[in-house]
């Protein structure tokens, strides 16, 4: 498979995890978070480049060249940051591929009226929970 160029949009543990992951496996990553600090979660191994900014400011999107991504993923703990990256991304950018962490289910139908993929931590948990207490191996 041909290397992807992926924009993630926050380097807490989830977001670090997955551009570590995405980088081992050889796509171009860049990360953007507004606290350099989080930066020191990626593994050592991460070769990609990391953004200090706030990416609710266009100027943060275009430094990342987001309008030349692949992908775009945008993984904060924040809703509202999330929707809006996947909107610029989506509406402002032209990227096709978009996908947002999403915490509380009801707002996902926002995100699918923008044609935005989403997962959803609590729904995924969920599940899992409701899986183990049927009896189905987690």
């Amino acid at each position: 498979m041909a290397a992807r160029y992926v924009v993630i949009v926050g380097c807490g543990r989830f977001g670090s995890t997955l551009a570590s992951a995405l980088s081992g496996q050889g796509d171009s990553v860049v990360v953007i978070d507004h606290d350099e600090a989080a930066f020191a979660k990626l593994s050592p191994e991460f070769s990609g480049f990391r953004i200090t900014g706030d990416a609710a400011e266009r100027a943060v999107l275009r430094q990342a060249k987001v309008a030349q991504a692949d992908i775009v993923c945008a993984a904060t703990e924040r809703d509202n940051l999330n929707l809006f990256v996947a909107q610029a991304a989506k509406e402002l950018f032209g990227v096709e591929r978009v996908v947002a962490r999403v915490f509380d289910p009801t707002r996902e139908p926002v995100f699918e009226e923008l044609d935005v993929a989403t997962i959803s931590p609590t729904m995924l948990a969920a599940e899992a929970f409701l899986g183990f207490v049927r009896g189905e191996a987690p």
